[in-house]
């Protein structure tokens, strides 16, 4: 099959027994992973021999396990069925008052310094993946203009494309963190979490609308000129409980497998030049949220992917919030990569605090698109950056990383700092 051509679901899976087909949801190609040695980082081919293609469909709850297990023995074409759970927004548990101003994030983030030496966002992509974005509260909001690209961004079936013009909410949070350090970052509004299946409740969002958003993202991407590719993706959400996924060891599990489609297409948009961060999480175990349904090991999935940088939380003195999840992750063990500041007055989009690992990720996101604006992904792989921020990183606990900052709070001035020393080493 052609993985670039446009196609209906029925063309694509045929009769496929027992499996009720989602019609509205467009096939999505989905790249195979191709290792060409022990010593290179992995390769992803979309060649149709290769790639496979994504349809979404439900099986019958009490015939799962079997219908599945039937399907990938017995049916030449399916590669394999997976686990699409409901993904949630990662908000604070807990009534805590608010720890400081987005103004003070600002000076710990020595934002003026970033600006001064070129560092503000311009000409970087921000995708906020998320609930909606609200552009002009958050112009309001932060007192200065906000730029976001419609025709770029992107909704799920049976979504409104209101870009930039969603409910004030969890992503429009998003949306004010990230300008906090890139205020001259251009947006892009993906709303996958206001995805809702057919009789669902107001809590669907369903990662396989995340998997065609990283499809749609991956186009965005190649599009922008090789030498001067920059687009940084901001996901602060997650899955909270296993209820919703296969148990691990199961070939369609999400949590725990690297091969599952949305941990794939990662893997493979981050490897075209894509800085993507997640949210460690809220299952911190001084203040977990309610909703938390792991016993231990609580960053999971996509959230602790190797090529991501998962992002805890700290306030406004430096000290972790006890909801910040703690490592060790599930698909890569050193997690989270780092702290960035959290549960500060700021958007007035939530409540009276920008709450939650949901609100470190996108600060976080704002600093690394403020590295991009004068270091592309072609100068400067993803791969590089996050070893960058790993090694300048505020080290807050014992020697090096650790599972409860990972290497540290984020600190730009250290970054503007190395990405000195690496000018003028290449000018010598």
């Amino acid at each position: 099959m052609d993985t670039g051509a446009a196609s209906a679901a029925g063309d694509v899976a045929g009769d496929l027994p027992g499996v009720a087909i989602d019609e509205a949801f467009e096939p999505v190609a989905v790249p195979r992973p191709v290792s060409l040695s022990p010593y290179q980082r992995m390769q992803f081919s979309m060649a149709p021999e290769d790639a496979s293609v994504l349809v979404r469909g439900e099986i019958a709850d009490g015939d799962l396990a079997t219908r599945s297990a039937l399907l990938t023995s017995s049916v030449r074409e399916v590669a394999g069925v997976f686990a699409d759970p409901h993904i949630q927004p990662h908000p604070v548990c807990g009534g805590d008052g608010p720890v400081g101003d987005w103004q003070e994030v600002r000076r710990l983030l020595h934002a003026e310094e970033l600006w001064s030496a070129g560092h503000d966002g311009e000409g970087v992509t921000v995708a906020i993946v998320d609930g909606g974005v609200n552009a002009d509260h958050v112009a309001a909001r932060i007192g200065h203009e906000v730029t976001l690209d419609a025709q770029r961004s992107w909704s799920p079936p049976g979504v409104p494309a209101r870009p930039g013009r969603h409910p004030v909410d969890h992503g429009t949070m998003c949306a004010f963190d990230v300008l906090l350090a890139a205020p001259k970052a251009t947006l892009l509004d993906i709303p996958v979490l206001l995805s809702r299946r057919e009789g669902g409740s107001l809590a669907d969002g369903l990662l396989s609308d995340a998997l065609a958003a990283y499809a749609h993202l991956d186009r965005v991407l190649r599009a922008m000129p090789a030498e001067s590719r920059a687009l940084v993706v901001s996901n602060s959400w997650g899955l909270f409980s296993p209820d919703m996924d296969f148990p691990p060891g199961h070939p369609g599990n999400y949590s725990d497998n690297p091969a599952h489609p949305f941990n794939v297409i990662v893997g493979s948009l981050e490897g075209t030049g894509a800085d993507i961060l997640f949210s460690a999480g809220n299952c911190g175990r001084e203040c977990p949220d309610g909703r938390c349904g792991y016993p231990d090991r609580t960053i999971v999935g996509a959230n602790s992917h190797p090529a991501v940088l998962s992002v805890g939380g700290v306030d406004t003195r430096g000290e972790r919030v006890g909801y910040s999840s703690q490592g060790p992750g599930r698909l890569s063990e050193r997690k989270p990569d780092l702290c960035a500041y959290t549960h500060f007055a700021g958007s007035g989009a939530v409540g009276p605090a920008d709450t939650g690992t949901s609100a470190s990720c996108p600060v976080a996101a704002g600093v690394v698109a403020a590295v991009r604006t004068r270091r592309s992904a072609a100068d400067l792989s993803p791969a590089q950056l996050r070893t960058l921020l790993h090694r300048t990183a505020d080290d807050r606990s014992t020697v090096g990383f650790d599972y409860d900052y990972g290497f540290g709070v984020i600190d730009p001035p250290a970054v503007l700092a190395a990405l000195a020393r690496q000018n003028r080493t290449r000018a010598a």
